[in-house]
């Protein structure tokens, strides 16, 4: 079961592009973060038609979350809870069928577009790290259902110096800082699997390229869009890769998308 994550940054204005990466990835189910349009705008028409299953979570003009499944779905979460009052669009999580079921019938996915926290003077740091206790709160919780999890989506975490082209030019920023690292990890110490790190912990390979200073072109990137497992999905886990091909398209997202595949 191939499962994609990919902040599109703006599904209508990239709505080719995406339609385009899903036709040639075929992923079973993509996760999609920062659509930036309100859930009744969501292009559903259009990529029903490539034969997936939609629901989308949206904002208007900032962030929303979206899921597409070629096999039916539940939803059973809009927005992390506990942190009811947060009005911006950031987590959707559902139930999906599995294709083909063998030891499970379903896996309980989410697509999360965690606070970027940037400038770390205002009130967007502290926001973004209160928003990471209430997920790790709620992941805990989903560890409890003894059940495959893939907790998938753009988390504004650059876990480790490996995952940036220039950690010194970056430590100061809220994706690295030490309190935002520290709370992934949290979150990672529970139980959960950095699917591409437990794959390729060789680093410095990326999911983000700024549009500014050729960033692409060198390769300056920054690896913030993360797959995590609970065990029950990591017992799964086949493969984990990295799609760089739409970030070389035209008018691409600054962010590619990243994939696993699990044998469930």
């Amino acid at each position: 079961m191939k499962i994609a994550t990919f902040n599109v940054n703006s599904l209508r204005a990239r709505l080719a592009n995406v339609t385009d990466w899903l036709k040639a990835a075929s992923p079973d189910v993509a996760l999609l973060q920062e659509i930036k349009c309100t859930t009744a705008e969501f292009p559903r028409l259009e990529i029903e038609a490539l034969g997936y299953h939609t629901e989308a979570l949206g904002q208007k003009t900032y962030n929303g979350v979206a899921i597409l499944s070629k096999t039916p779905f539940k939803v059973v979460q809009k927005g992390l809870p506990g942190n009811e009052a947060d009005e911006q669009a950031r987590y959707l999580e559902a139930l999906v069928d599995v294709p083909s079921p063998g030891k499970w019938n379903q896996i309980r996915v989410a697509t999360i577009y965690l606070p970027n926290g940037n400038p770390v003077e205002s009130e967007k740091y502290p926001y973004k790290l209160e928003w990471m206790t209430h997920l790790k709160r709620h992941a805990a919780a989903l560890l409890k259902l003894e059940e495959p999890v893939v907790l998938g989506g753009d988390y504004n975490v650059i876990p480790t110096d490996r995952d940036v082209y220039d950690p010194a030019a970056w430590a100061e920023d809220a994706l690295a800082r030490p309190q935002t690292r520290a709370k992934f990890r949290e979150i990672l110490n529970l139980g959960y699997t950095d699917a591409f790190q437990h794959l390729h912990p060789e680093g410095h390979r990326y999911t983000f390229w700024d549009y500014q200073a050729g960033a692409w072109q060198r390769d300056n990137g920054l690896r913030i869009d993360h797959l995590l497992l609970s065990p029950q999905a990591a017992d799964c886990l086949a493969a984990c890769e990295i799609d760089r091909s739409p970030r070389g398209k035209e008018k691409p997202s600054d962010h590619t998308p990243i994939w696993v595949d699990l044998q469930v």
